[in-house]
């Protein structure tokens, strides 16, 4: 019966109209409501996945049934925000938990390919976190076993995909809003070594994974990957080639993933995109600059600017659909785009819900989600190896 229950997901509106329909067969609206809740189970519940949880205590239609860490702490920490949980120090146990729907990955990113490849064969849907994949051979492995299972939802965790603002920002480009676009640049720098505290040394590693190559691939799978992810989704497609440089130069610490980072990616439409992260400066912090011949698009976390090329004047007409608005420039940022949107987290979790409930693709699945695991593995190689390195034809899926 709990198995069929998986089954059920989606069907709900169907089942609604019947019960209207047909008011004495016995089936109830709370009955609905309960059978079209998603129920999903936590693997990680370190920083990151206790953040989704606290977004997710939130949002309706979702209920948190299992959480899983190896950490004890952690997962007691997790079950402050989820105390009806089920907890797992195995996730191999929760994923036997046959009340679950759906699972979250939010673990560091070496074990994304194994869990991923558990849970599509435990037939549950998968949020897997950024980056998707730790690798290449890993990557293309990963593809072909979610695609084994077409039916499951599979949604990678780069938020800003979701983000209503940002596909806002991808529509306005490409209509042609900055004209024929001929550069990218992008940041996310920080002034912090980046480091969790850690209650006892023999757990560094395990908290402060990011730091070592055995788990991350640090800055650019952490960050620069949401950038790159979002020129794959502008141009709807993904680099050729890429060169760039990365040290250990400001943190003398012990770090085995690079402390700073700067590459450049080349598009088959020519356009160059370059990426930079450091950890030892924080101005303008996170911004991509879109740069076409009739203007420059410019977005951050949360906002948008738009800068006229070769216009520095106020302006008074339509502004993104909104007749007789004023485009006055805001605090020397470029003339706001004025869209509504909620938290891109928020907004990836929720769509991750829908998408379920709806049997609908997500925005960001798991090719888009390989081809910026596919960059990221690129420009590591081409920083470690002072070389360019280019796209391989086994990436095409």
């Amino acid at each position: 019966m709990k198995n069929d229950r998986r089954q059920f997901i989606g069907t709900a509106a169907t089942l609604l109209s019947a019960s209207l329909a047909y008011p004495k067969s016995g089936f109830s609206i709370l009955d609905l409501k309960r059978l079209n809740t998603v129920r999903i189970g936590i693997i990680g519940t370190g920083s990151r996945g206790m953040g989704l949880m606290r977004i997710l205590s939130k949002i309706e239609g979702v209920s948190m049934v299992a959480l899983c860490d190896t950490l004890p702490f952690r997962l007691k920490e997790a079950s402050q925000i989820a105390p009806k949980a089920k907890t797992y120090i195995r996730h191999l146990d929760l994923l036997e938990n046959k009340e679950l729907d759906a699972v979250i990955i939010s673990t560091p990113l070496s074990m994304h390919a194994q869990i991923t490849t558990e849970a599509v064969d435990a037939n549950v849907h998968v949020y897997c976190e950024k980056t998707m994949v730790k690798g290449a051979k890993d990557t293309v492995q990963l593809v072909n076993k979610v695609l084994t299972n077409p039916k499951k939802i599979f949604q990678t965790g780069h938020q800003y995909h979701s983000s209503r603002l940002y596909s806002h920002a991808v529509e306005l480009i490409q209509g042609g809003k900055i004209g024929k676009v001929n550069g990218i640049r992008a940041q996310w720098n920080r002034n912090g070594n980046w480091r969790r505290p850690v209650p006892d040394q023999k757990f560094e590693r395990q908290i402060n994974w990011r730091m070592y190559r055995e788990y991350s691939f640090g800055l650019l799978a952490e960050l620069s990957s949401h950038q790159i992810d979002f020129a794959n989704w502008l141009f709807d497609s993904h680099p050729e080639k890429v060169t760039g440089f990365g040290g250990i130069d400001y943190w003398k610490d012990g770090r085995e993933t690079y402390d700073n980072t700067h590459v450049i990616y080349a598009y088959p439409n020519g356009v160059k995109a370059s990426y930079t992260c450091l950890t030892g400066n924080a101005k303008d912090d996170y911004k991509i600059h879109v740069m076409g011949d009739k203007g420059t698009m410019v977005l951050d976390y949360a906002k948008a600017w738009f800068y006229p090329e070769g216009s520095f004047k106020k302006e008074y007409g339509d502004v993104d659909g909104v007749s007789g608005a004023t485009t006055n420039w805001e605090a020397g940022k470029g003339i706001p785009l004025d869209f509504a949107h909620i938290d891109p987290t928020q907004q990836a979790l929720e769509d991750f819900r829908d998408s379920i409930v709806n049997s609908k693709a997500p925005l960001s699945d798991v090719i888009s989600g390989s081809k910026t695991a596919f960059a990221v593995d690129m420009g590591i190689r081409a920083m470690d190896q002072n070389k360019t390195i280019y796209w391989d034809s086994s990436y095409n899926f």
